[in-house]
């Protein structure tokens, strides 16, 4: 009997070790079922599932954000409609907006090299977006089925620099003109189009880079998204950024910054909001 137990274990134990070195590598470019933070080690929550501590408004008389314990979208007759349930807990959503708008919504603390996981649920023709170091955005819209051409209206894309700048100016005189004669001026369409219906959670995992700085403050690199998935797909790759977005804070680019989630534009929830500091990417 004893031997029989004896043999089990080490039967278990190979089992184990062959299922460890059967796990693929998760930081390769690609989706692997459940959210990396659940899969890896290192990574921690922004939100700590009972108030806003840790955020602060971009434009405080708007405020709007609220945690909650669950979002409930208004479906067919109501589709524009994000509501929170009136308990606190570890989502959040920007329709306690007692004006027009919600506020963007800022972290405290400041990145430089970072992992981001996040997921986010749109309401219908909802528009927000995920600014990097506060400043580089990653777009989020209810693009789902919706065929303009302006492929910054589509959830995944980089955002447009800022019209009128210099970084505007020069992309735009080097694009080309879209069917219906629009002319970028800076922003990046996606590689495939993976985005989800209003009302169904998806989320964004991006790995980014900002800029970097010489001892005299002279910038000696462009800030970078080196890796976008939206629902586990690759929509962007070593995309270099030479100045910051449209509608971002008009700062110096810095080589830390906060992570601003937009809240101006329709209804807007996220949960699942996660950090690392960023690693080595696995190759594909």
């Amino acid at each position: 009997m004893k031997n029989s137990i004896i043999g089990l274990v080490c039967g278990l134990s190979l089992v184990s070790l062959a299922v460890a070195a059967d796990v693929p590598p998760v930081n390769d470019g690609y989706g692997h079922g459940d959210p990396p933070f659940l899969q890896e080690s290192g990574w921690r929550s922004l939100l700590n599932g009972k108030n806003l501590d840790g955020w602060t408004y971009r434009t405080p008389e708007r405020k709007g954000w609220v945690a909650t314990r669950a979002v409930v979208w208004g479906g067919v007759p109501k589709p524009e409609v994000l509501a929170a349930i009136p308990t606190p807990g570890d989502r959040i959503v920007n329709s306690a907006a007692t004006l027009k708008m919600a506020s963007d919504i800022v972290t405290v603390e400041k990145f430089g090299d970072v992992e981001l996981y996040i997921e986010f649920m749109c309401a219908d023709r909802s528009n927000s977006g995920v600014y990097m170091n506060g400043q580089y955005e990653g777009q989020i819209w209810d693009s789902c089925g919706r065929t303009s051409d302006h492929f910054t209206d589509w959830a995944g894309a980089i955002y447009n620099y800022e019209p009128g700048s210099a970084a505007a100016k020069e992309a735009q005189a080097k694009a080309t003109a879209t069917p219906s004669g629009w002319v970028p001026f800076g922003g990046v369409p996606p590689k495939v189009r993976a985005e989800r219906p209003a009302g169904q959670w998806q989320s964004y995992h991006i790995w980014f880079q900002p800029p970097r700085f010489d001892a005299s403050g002279k910038k000696t690199a462009n800030a970078k998204f080196l890796r976008v998935l939206l629902n586990g797909i690759l929509i962007q790759e070593n995309v270099e950024r030479v100045a910051f977005t449209q509608a971002a804070p008009p700062l110096p680019e810095s080589a830390t910054g906060p992570i601003m989630l937009q809240g101006d534009h329709g209804a807007i929830a996220f949960r699942d909001i996660y950090v690392r500091p960023l690693r080595p990417l696995s190759q594909k």
